[in-house]
């Protein structure tokens, strides 16, 4: 569960705390906590340790504890853990300083830089925070590149995120046009809310009869009015109240939801005593939208196709409403009095996991004049804010000619619309930020892209506007606004690859690039690689496996037909494995990615095996007992565990013991040092040995992303080289195809038999050189 941790969420009741003594407000407090999890150097956002923590309504300050813990001493240098904080959405982050896509829009979020010895723990507090998700993100410094075998021990950081809250459960609400009288003191300041409607314009908020007891003659309160909460990325809007009153206008302000008030005193030890009043203007209520009654999904699917086929051709007008019952599309219909939008229905689809796709009731073309903005709304729930938010505007000129000074111009805003749209108004509302992009006869097309948009309702404004008063013949153009959602910025382009990441219950997704491209779309090549590096690439890593060709001939004329045909499993499956696993263009793949990656590390530790079991020089009938069981086993714990350290210590260490053990078996029977000869030593034994030891320290300790080309080919070329030179010689009482001698036939085809039972020679062969 989420919060595993702490198994519920702990809820500590504060015993009736109140502000001074009127007892305006109630705080309980609230605790949560999220399990350690081992952090990742950067290379990707999949490095990246995201957790989420809720923020319920009301909350007064909440404070974070960051605790990273070091897992163990080997090879620990000194590292700082970087951890990001977002408010709706996950941190869109870049500490490599990569190039982004094109028409790609972020805002950095809060960094926080955590220097980590044994232990380290770090608090953040944040007064008055916006309610909703938030997201913590943690990781260590950009990877170097260097490649660990899973198993080896390694430096490891845990990190664990804590976090506790102090909210308000009895906040006074402010109504329309009534006075509050309300008390604020240096240390415990009055907290309010009031709602805002949908279509409200503006919003003001008045101070009034202020007076501060003792010195209520001397004119000024230093009271502090801030309206709204923090998210890190915006601050509430503050006003600094002197005399006996002030007030606070927000144009715009945020529709159909609660608006945090605070007024604080700047007074020392004393009591401010005030009047609080709040007022909003409805006055962009449109004409009511909807469906009628008769009209149903699939109708409104008809018309979108039928529009979608004669876009090309026919400029098509949606009205503000559902298009009425007959198939023609109608005009744009007059606003009422208090009206300032023309607002378009929209529809919106689930395609898949983090896909999405809005669309116009009527169709695709949505008219615009320049009287007044047309409103389009696309809400994102919390599990839509994994992915990536687009937008696609296109002006459609096909029958409205427009002068080149006319164009355009829309804001796509979260929380609230922009209702005035010109060439001097911002694409912003009272407390947030929006983007904006323009299209015209020149410049017909513009795209934006969001990653990680904020889980909220989103509002799309759009507006003609002409240099000069009239905008002539052209004041009614028609455009398409194509809005989705999508996993990745344009699926992470021909150099990366899109993958759907998890954090417990929550989705999102990220790119994973290849060829040293990089960015958050894979599309930073300043450190790509050519086509000739990525062929070379290819041809090193699997040309290199011919070096068990030596092996596989040696393997044969020693009569070891068994291990020959292990080698040539082996070569065969790593050449068109490394085939397939490259990252660029020069790939080639004869079987599914994962089946040619499981015979190649099997057939990897399977050649290792039979090649010590039959360097111990042991009877047939064990010996290929040997093979076979210890083959079920390997094969079974690359089911298990394919890249574990085990499967590849595991046969080496059991071979490796059977094999001394019947050498010293041998040695001692003998009461001779086995193998006796010390050519045997010195020309074979101890060169394939130190070719094995070489090869299996640049394969643990040597490789990295760079140079894994040439390293792990090395690494090929030296195991097949350590096989010829390990591999014992042929025993004399066998023939090429491994026939024993008492099988030896003559022309007239009879085998010669001694009595009952062939006949073999059982003498043991020592190790010799021919």
């Amino acid at each position: 569960m989420e919060m595993c941790f702490l198994r519920a969420l702990l809820f500590v009741a504060l015993s009736a705390w109140t502000l001074a003594d009127d007892g305006q407000v109630t705080f309980v407090s609230e605790l949560s906590s999220k399990p350690a999890q081992k952090l990742s150097k950067y290379g990707w956002y999949g490095n990246v340790r995201l957790q989420r923590f809720h923020i319920p309504k009301e909350t007064a300050i909440a404070r974070w504890l960051f605790s990273v813990t070091k897992g163990n001493n080997f090879n620990c240098g000194k590292h700082n853990v970087t951890i990001h904080i977002q408010h709706g959405a996950p941190p869109v982050i870049n500490p490599t300083g990569k190039v982004f896509p094109n028409a790609t829009l972020w805002s950095p979020p809060l960094s926080l830089i955590l220097p980590v010895t044994s232990q380290s723990s770090m608090t953040f507090n944040l007064s008055n925070p916006a309610p909703g998700d938030w997201f913590v993100g943690a990781h260590l410094p950009e990877h170097d590149g260097r490649i660990e075998q899973k198993g080896f021990p390694s430096c490891s950081y845990l990190f664990q995120p804590q976090l506790s809250i102090r909210r308000a459960v009895d906040t006074p609400i402010m109504q329309q046009g009534t006075f509050l009288q309300q008390t604020a003191a240096p240390d415990t300041p009055a907290r309010l809310k009031l709602y805002v409607p949908e279509f409200a314009s503006s919003l003001s908020v008045s101070v009034s009869d202020c007076s501060s007891g003792e010195a209520a003659g001397d004119g000024n309160c230093s009271l502090v009015l801030r309206l709204g909460s923090t998210s890190l990325q915006q601050r509430p809007v503050t006003v600094n109240c002197s005399g006996i009153g002030c007030s606070a206008t927000l144009s715009n302000p945020p529709w159909d939801t609660w608006l945090r008030v605070v007024v604080e005193s700047g007074l020392d030890n004393r009591t401010v005593t005030f009047s609080i009043v709040s007022n909003y203007t409805v006055g962009c209520k449109p004409k009511s939208v909807g469906l009628k009654v008769n009209d149903d999904i699939n109708t409104l699917r008809s018309k979108s196709n039928l529009t979608n086929s004669t876009s090309a051709d026919n400029d098509t007008v949606v009205t503000d409403a559902v298009a009425p019952s007959n198939d023609s599309a109608s005009p744009l219909t007059p606003l009422l009095a208090s009206a300032c939008v023309w607002s378009i229905p929209v529809l919106y689809e689930e395609l898949d996991v983090l896909s999405m796709r809005f669309t116009p009731a009527n169709g695709p073309n949505v008219s615009v004049t320049d009287t007044h903005p047309t409103l389009l709304t696309y809400p994102l729930h919390t599990q839509a804010t994994g992915g990536t938010l687009n937008l696609q505007l296109t002006l459609n000129t096909t029958n409205i000619t427009m002068a080149n000074s006319s164009s355009v111009v829309a804001c796509l805003s979260p929380w609230a619309p922009v209702l005035d749209l010109n060439h001097s108004q911002p694409c912003r509302t009272a407390l947030f930020g929006g983007y904006g992009v323009r299209v015209n006869v020149s410049d017909p097309k513009a795209v934006v892209r969001l990653p990680f948009p904020q889980s909220t309702t989103w509002y799309l404004t759009l507006q003609l506007t002409c240099n000069s008063s009239d905008c002539g013949n052209a004041s009614l153009v028609s455009v398409v606004p194509e809005v989705f959602l999508s996993a990745c910025v344009e699926d992470c382009g021909k150099y990366g690859e899109c993958r759907l990441l998890r954090s417990y219950s929550y989705l999102y997704a990220a790119c994973v690039c290849k060829t040293g491209w990089s960015g958050w779309g894979c599309t930073d090549g300043s450190s790509a690689q050519s086509y000739g590096r990525q062929l070379t690439a290819t041809l090193l890593l699997t040309l290199s496996n011919l070096a068990f060709l030596p092996a596989t001939v040696v393997a044969v004329k020693r009569c070891f037909i068994t291990e020959a045909s292990v080698y040539l499993f082996t070569m065969f499956f790593s050449t068109f494995y490394h085939a397939c696993d490259q990252p660029g263009v020069a790939v080639m793949c004869i079987m599914d990615y994962d089946a040619l990656q499981y015979c190649d590390f099997l057939g990897s530790i399977c050649s290792i095996w039979v090649t010590i079991l039959c360097m111990a020089r042991i009877k047939d009938i064990f010996k290929y007992t040997l093979f076979m069981l210890g083959a079920l086993l390997i094969a079974m714990s690359m089911q298990l565990d394919r890249k574990g350290l085990w499967n590849l210590l595991g046969p080496v260490i059991c071979a490796i013991l059977l094999m001394v053990t019947t050498w010293v078996y041998r040695g001692v029977r003998r009461r001779h040092c086995y193998p006796p000869s010390w050519r045997r030593w010195v020309l074979f034994l101890i060169p394939g040995a130190v070719c094995a030891l070489v090869g299996v320290c640049l394969y643990i300790f040597a490789e990295t992303e760079d140079n894994y080309y040439y390293t792990h080919s090395l690494w090929h070329i030296l195991v097949a080289s350590c096989v010829v030179f390990l591999l014992p010689p042929k025993e004399k009482n066998r023939e090429v195809l491994g026939w024993s001698r008492g099988w030896s036939w003559t022309w007239s085809w009879r085998p010669q038999v001694c009595g009952y039972t062939l006949c073999q020679n059982d003498k043991d062969e020592l190790y010799t050189v021919t």
